[in-house]
């Protein structure tokens, strides 16, 4: 079940801060788009999440990693803000988180995966040996299949137990 346990949780990204990561030798974030940077309703980047990532990338290597299908949809929000983006990266598979990676000149034991969803973000963070940060989504879910996804971390949860702490 480890491999499901995220290793932090934070309410939003933006209550990650610089000093936390770069305590636990983080230089890079590999970091999820949908629900974990932008609403999936929403067609801008919310002003908190974009001050956080300009407080952070001058320390902090950021990178999208997405199971997004749509390079529009992600270069829209990842272009302005300045962050290289991947998307369809198949996760929890490896190779997405690996070729993010190799671009960023990182090693796993550098990078944390911060993102929403056990099933994806945190279950392809732990098996790339990174640390993992587990962060509520930013709006409630309305595409059917996120709904049952969500239901089903809820019962692994309520199972087997809560996820890790800040």
């Amino acid at each position: 079940m480890r491999l499901l346990t995220p290793d932090h949780f934070f309410s939003c990204v933006t209550e990650i801060e610089k000093d936390f990561l770069l305590e636990r030798g983080i230089r890079g974030l590999l970091l999820d788009f949908d629900e974990t940077l932008v609403a999936s309703a929403e067609e801008g980047v919310r002003l908190e999440i974009a001050a956080w990532v300009e407080g952070l990338k001058r320390d902090v290597a950021l990178f999208i990693v997405s199971n997004n299908r749509s390079s529009s949809r992600v270069a829209k929000i990842a272009d302005p803000l300045g962050l290289p983006f991947l998307i369809r990266a198949a996760k929890p598979l490896r190779f997405g988180f690996r070729k993010a990676l190799g671009k960023m000149g990182l090693k796993e034991s550098e990078v944390a995966v911060v993102g929403d969803q056990l099933f994806t973000d945190i279950l392809g963070g732990r098996r790339l040996g990174a640390l993992t940060i587990l962060v509520q989504p930013l709006s409630p879910e309305t595409v059917w299949y996120r709904k049952g996804m969500r239901k089903a971390e809820e019962f692994f949860t309520l199972i087997f137990g809560s996820a890790g702490s800040a």
